[in-house]
């Protein structure tokens, strides 16, 4: 398989609550909720970089499409991690997404491979590690 990875979907118990956590609490562009007039088929589309989509959908839709049953969402079966370039942005991300309504997992904390990290659930849950390592430091 090539990696062609251009869209992460997650599911969400709320659209319109996730998109304005996303959007007007961490400041991702989105054109907004597209799909509405399809059953099962609302859902946002955010810009995370050049390339790289996160869609928000609700986890109903996400089951009706797959087939597979609903089931109760677990924060450790993955999580996403935002690559910032300084110990500062990682505490500022931090501070952004707890005053967008996120619950801190784990303060910001200097790290055993030495960076420096902190963990956040979405109010969906979704477990976001915000990280500055130095020795993955991100391009721009």
């Amino acid at each position: 398989m090539k990696p062609r990875v251009t869209v992460i979907t997650i599911g969400v118990a709320d659209l319109e609550r996730a998109v304005r956590f996303y959007r007007d609490g961490l400041g991702l562009v989105t054109p907004g909720i597209t799909g509405t007039e399809f059953a099962f088929g609302a859902v946002a589309f955010l810009d995370l970089q050049p390339g790289l989509k996160l869609a928000l959908w609700p986890r109903t839709s996400l089951a009706h499409d797959t087939g597979l049953p609903a089931s109760a969402p677990s924060p450790t079966e993955f999580s996403l991690g935002h690559n910032v370039a300084t110990r500062g942005e990682v505490d500022a991300v931090m501070g952004q997404a707890v005053a967008a309504g996120a619950a801190t997992v784990k303060p910001a904390q200097d790290t055993f491979w030495g960076g420096y990290a902190g963990y956040f659930q979405d109010p969906d849950g979704h477990l976001w590690e915000v990280v500055w390592n130095p020795h993955l430091l991100p391009a721009d």
